[in-house]
């Protein structure tokens, strides 16, 4: 969890055990008594160890009484939860709203800054790729409704970006990215393919990190920065949203170190094309 999301929490905690105390509950023991909860329930959520949940507010409220702060705290519960967002509950309804939700992000950034070690960022995928790509996390986090062609659709509608209005998009990609298989090798040729043709665009920069560069930053998760507002990070289990100013500025630190080990131009495009051959190969 993200410093920013760790202190709301912690904050949060400790507002609890103010009103717990301020109640007449000396202890945690005999507030968990009263409502029922394990003790360490009571210690997880007033340390910030545990997140709190709108029901669990509403009874701390009702036992402390504290009714009249109920609508501040839950507000507060539900910012740490988008602070820190589960993809098994972003994909309750489906893959596709998540991929509505980014259209706005997009429409009003200006400036781009994308790191992916391993796959092809999303904005960039051709439309057999990135149905693969669905595939597996329709898979992974056991979406009940598979709307995979949906959240395709609404994948490749952020491409209308690279050429509309004057958005700049920096754009790094590990090579590893260029071999990490979805589809096998017709769908990572054409994938590959499409990487030769947006390189072209002027006003993205594509850049690529050879398999052997030094870097002079470890690889990371991979995230997406919109201009100094908003950076997403990726997990297996959950998406980050980091919003604080000085997280924020060592994203953009960390991308300006990756960017040192990245090759452009020819270069990049005879690494493409390197993979181009290793698919052909493989057919």
């Amino acid at each position: 969890m993200s410093s920013q999301a760790q202190e709301a929490r912690e904050a949060l905690g400790a507002r609890l055990r103010g009103f717990r105390k301020d109640a007449g509950f000396a202890s945690g023991r005999a507030f968990a008594v009263a409502t029922g909860w394990a003790e360490s329930k009571v210690s997880r959520i007033e340390n910030g160890k545990q997140n709190a949940s709108e029901d669990d507010i509403r009874i701390w409220c009702e036992r402390t009484q504290n009714q009249e702060h109920l609508g501040d705290l839950i507000a507060t519960t539900r910012h740490i939860e988008e602070l820190w967002m589960e993809w098994r509950r972003l994909f309750r309804d489906g893959a596709a709203p998540r991929q509505q939700k980014s259209l706005p992000v997009y429409a009003k950034t200006k400036v781009f800054r994308i790191w992916h070690p391993t796959v092809i960022w999303g904005t960039l995928q051709t439309a057999e790729y990135s149905a693969e790509v669905f595939k597996q996390v329709v898979q992974l986090y056991e979406i009940v409704n598979d709307d995979s062609d949906a959240a395709v659709t609404k994948r490749l509608e952020r491409q209308q970006y690279l050429y509309n209005g004057n958005r700049i998009f920096n754009v790094l990609l590990a090579e590893q990215a260029l071999y990490t298989t979805f589809g096998g090798p017709d769908v990572m040729k054409a994938q590959l393919d499409r990487l030769l043709a947006v390189m072209r665009l002027p006003r993205l920069s594509l850049g690529l990190i050879p398999r052997d560069a030094r870097l002079a930053v470890w690889p990371g998760n991979s995230f997406s920065m919109f201009d100094d507002k908003l950076v997403l990070v990726e997990t297996y289990s959950a998406e980050l949203s980091v919003t604080q100013s000085k997280e924020i500025e060592l994203y953009a630190r960390a991308f300006a170190l990756l960017k040192q080990s990245a090759v452009y131009g020819q270069p990049a495009r005879a690494l493409i094309l390197s993979a181009v051959q290793h698919f052909d190969r493989e057919r």
